[in-house]
Parts: C-alpha cells; structure tokens; sequence
C-alpha cells in the first residue's frame, strides 16, 4: 500500500518525541532482565547489517546512540533506550542471520527474540527492516513474520538504504512486499522507504512512532 500523505500534526509530534532526550537503557539478555512494561514500545528487527543502528541515529539526531559496526552481530542483547523521558522505549532487537557466532549463541538470542515477540504486554509494533538492494524478503524475513503472525504482534516493514537503488527499483520491491503482507494477519499494510544516510522517510517514521505512543 501506497503511504498517505503523512499527518502535518503527526508529524510535528514525532519531531518532539525525537526532539527530546535519547538514552540507553540497559541490554537485556535474559527475560528476567526486562524492565516494567510502564510504557509504550516499540522494536525495530531485521537481518545484520540491515541498518538498525543507523536508523536509530537517524531518528534520535544522535550519531552514536546506537553502536553499528562492520561485524554482524554485535548486537547480542535487547538493547532498550529510553525516548523522550519516559514516553517510550525504542527497541534493537539482535540481528538475523548472525555471522562467526556460534550455534550455541544463535539458539540463545532466536530463543529469547522469541519469548520477547510472543510474550511482552507494552509492546506496539515492530518494524521489521528490510535492505532496499534485496528486493524483497529472505528466509529470515519469513520466519520472524511467521513467528509474529502466529502470535498476532503487529508489525511493518521499513525498507532501508533506499539512496543506494534506483527508484523505480524500491517502488517495484515495496509493491512486492506490500503484495505479499496481504496474506499476513498481522502485518500493517504500508511499506516505509527510508535511508538513515539521506534522512529520507525519517519524519515519517518518527510520525509513525510518536501516534504509537500517544496511544499508550
């Protein structure tokens, strides 16, 4: 689906939101370790170098918020931050399809990823990443939506690094994708486009975001 114009007053809220303070939290490691679901959350998932880090930067304005880093995986916690004091808690989820990571650890974090996804009360949505110069979803990709699917999290797809395609290419990759979320319960049926670099589609994300919240 094709975005609507984006909101003037959404938009203006989502500034603010992001406007504020931005600061880490802790990195969770275990289910036990999660803090009080006293606010809105939100996730962001997708594969290693999807872009995650970047993303976050983009949106809170802060360069090094979120570490990024040339090796996958580095993310090996839920990594809570904490957004606009106290409105909301922003959450980067380790990512999939980890490379020189043993199989131990894979199995630690898809098994936490999953008890996280099916099981937090305050969690709204999770935008699930997608690089633009895929042209679509992996395997991955499917297993996380099956997994949300299944447990009716709402999710939407953010495409990333979209600067480094050809527009025509990510129109045809987000109709793609939009197609194939009709056959997904939980799926929300708008694609983002963004690219962290440009800073394209990052008010619209943050306008996303902040109607989230303001939702409670």
């Amino acid at each position: 689906m094709t975005p609507a114009p984006p909101d003037p007053d959404a938009l203006e809220a989502g500034r603010l939101l992001f406007a504020g303070k931005a600061e880490f939290v802790l990195g969770v490691a275990s289910l036990s370790g999660l803090p009080p679901s006293d606010r809105t959350e939100v996730c962001f998932a997708g594969r290693s170098n999807v872009g995650k880090s970047s993303l976050i930067n983009a949106l809170t304005g802060r360069a090094k918020l979120a570490r990024s880093s040339a090796e996958p995986g580095r993310t090996r916690e839920l990594n809570y931050f904490d957004i606009g004091e106290g409105q909301l808690y922003l959450v980067d989820l380790p990512g999939f399809g980890y490379a020189k990571v043993s199989k131990t650890q894979t199995a630690a974090w898809t098994k936490l990823i999953k008890s996280y996804l099916r099981g937090r009360p305050s969690l709204r949505r999770v935008f699930l990443l997608v690089d633009a110069r895929r042209g679509g979803f992996m395997d991955t990709d499917h297993e996380i939506m099956d997994l949300m699917d299944g447990a009716a999290v709402t999710y939407q797809i953010v495409l990333t690094k979209v600067d480094k395609v050809p527009k025509a290419d990510v129109e045809k990759a987000a109709e793609k994708i939009a197609g194939l979320l009709k056959k997904r319960g939980a799926a929300h049926p708008v694609v983002l486009q963004t690219s962290a670099e440009k800073g394209w589609g990052i008010p619209e994300l943050r306008a996303e975001i902040a109607t989230l919240a303001a939702q409670g």
